[in-house]
């Protein structure tokens, strides 16, 4: 039961720091516009994390059983997925480098399940259909969307970026910015709203995660009665209360605020006008919104990450600063081994130490 409470911890704290690591993820592009404060812009994303978060449980539900054999999995390798993430996500915030907490956790628990295994890669699911006969499967819901959504971020950018070019060529610039200026207010709301159906739901997939475990290993056998809620003999729906606390916890770490990130994201990358907020935020909230409903866990840092480069680069291919877009991706690409190399890394040395 003491490790399930550190588990919580660890994932309460994840989540708390998702929230004010990912806030750029939301108001970026709002505040760098100046149609919000940040002050007002952090409020605005919170409330919409909220609401995102307990819109629906479908991306937790890959996370708790679709990625790893979780019968293969204890509640150290939950606590050491969580703690790899939580490193990761402290560096790259100091660092204001946008990385993707998701796929720090998804690295994180890949790396400690294996581990835990004692190197059988079949603790890994690689590719499958649940019960339902949808697919799971680390190849259709996490490398296939790392790939593809980026991609799909930039190109949807630049071409709902070049549609309202053309669009708006007869209009002047005052007008065009009054209109994008109240415009941003929905599309900043809708990626808030995007940012917490997604992100959220992977804390509430891994705590899920830690009480099937903790049923199944008989840790939780001797609980008096008021803690039965704890128990979880099969995977079905998402425990209201995971909900509920997830939901909570990333606004509350939304409201945080996370400046060195919003920096990078919102000033250093490309220069941005209303409509180039709008244009890259309605884009990246659609894709994450779509992924969402089919419970596939992308990154929100990656999706408006290359949703603003589109748009920049429609704007003019030079005005994006390639350089600081190049240190990145190299974060991305990075994220996953060393978050798993991480985890595997942690499970071994506790271990040693006799945990």
């Amino acid at each position: 039961m003491t490790l399930f409470l550190l588990v919580l911890l660890a994932a309460l704290v994840f989540e708390y720091i998702n929230g004010f690591h990912d806030t750029a993820n939301a108001i970026a592009t709002v505040v760098s516009t100046k149609v919000l404060s940040p002050r007002a812009a952090i409020v605005w994303a919170a409330g919409w994390n909220l609401v995102g978060a307990l819109a629906g449980t479908a991306v937790a539900k890959t996370i708790s059983g679709g990625l790893v054999d979780a019968h293969a999995v204890n509640m150290l390798t939950v606590l050491c997925a969580l703690l790899s993430a939580i490193i990761w996500g402290l560096v790259t915030w100091w660092l204001g480098l946008p990385s993707s907490s998701s796929h720090a956790l998804i690295g994180g628990l890949c790396g400690a399940a294996l581990a835990t295994a004692e190197g059988n890669w079949s603790v890994l699911i690689w590719t499958g259909l649940d019960k339902h006969g949808s697919a799971i499967g680390l190849w259709p819901k996490v490398v296939l969307p790392m790939v593809s959504s980026p991609l799909l971020g930039f190109v949807g950018g630049a071409a709902l970026m070049g549609f309202l070019t053309v669009v708006l060529q007869k209009f002047t610039p005052r007008t065009v910015n009054l209109v994008f200026g109240k415009a941003q207010l929905l599309s900043a709301g809708f990626m808030g709203f995007g940012h917490g159906s997604n992100d959220a739901q992977k804390t509430m997939g891994i705590i899920t995660l830690a009480l099937f475990t903790g049923t199944t290993s008989g840790a939780f056998n001797h609980l008096p009665g008021w803690a039965s809620f704890l128990r979880i003999p099969e995977f079905k729906e998402i425990p209201l209360w995971v909900v509920l606390t997830c939901a909570l916890t990333m606004a509350a770490g939304t409201a945080a605020g996370g400046w060195r990130i919003i920096r990078t994201m919102g000033h250093k990358m490309v220069k941005m006008q209303p409509v180039h907020g709008f244009a890259a935020e309605t884009t990246a909230a659609i894709i994450i919104h779509t992924a969402s409903t089919y419970g596939v866990p992308v990154s929100t840092t990656h999706v408006i990450a290359t949703s603003i480069m589109g748009v920049g680069a429609m704007k003019r291919f030079s005005l994006v600063k390639w350089g600081l877009v190049g240190r990145i991706v190299w974060a991305w690409v990075l994220t996953l081994p060393l978050t798993g190399l991480l985890g595997y890394g942690l499970v071994r040395l506790l271990h040693a130490l006799g945990a």
